[in-house]
């Protein structure tokens, strides 16, 4: 499965620079996380999944490792920079062993399944 990018050799040069440009250190912040953590969830403030994405995990007495970033009302460019990154549209953004496994309720359906410990264990 390939996700389709706009081609940046159609993008106008006068705003190339513009395109992907900024918040590196948010995308490179959490690409480290998931690169040096076995679980991984970034979430934001207030919003209810992404605590219960955490108790999901926190159940299980696995650790991980959280990144918050902003609530509904700040830090929403950062968490679209972490979107285009990852392809994944909203949060939390769960990650397994580097491989980003979906949201809240993909979390709970894998814990269930006991796919979430067969992961862990590759």
């Amino acid at each position: 499965m390939a996700r389709q990018i706009f081609d940046e050799n159609n993008v106008s040069p006068a705003v190339a620079d513009q395109i992907g440009g900024g918040y590196e250190d948010t995308v490179k912040e959490a690409a480290d996380a998931v690169a040096n953590n076995d679980i991984v969830v970034i979430g934001m403030a207030q919003n209810p999944y992404c605590k219960k994405a955490c108790k999901a995990v926190n159940a299980t007495g696995k650790p991980y490792k959280y990144l918050e970033y902003g609530s509904y009302f700040k830090e929403w460019n950062r968490r679209g920079a972490l979107k285009m990154w990852s392809g994944w549209m909203t949060l939390p953004m769960v990650f397994v062993k580097g491989t980003l496994v979906g949201g809240f309720s993909d979390l709970e359906k894998l814990i269930a399944s006991g796919e979430f410990d067969r992961l862990l264990s590759e």
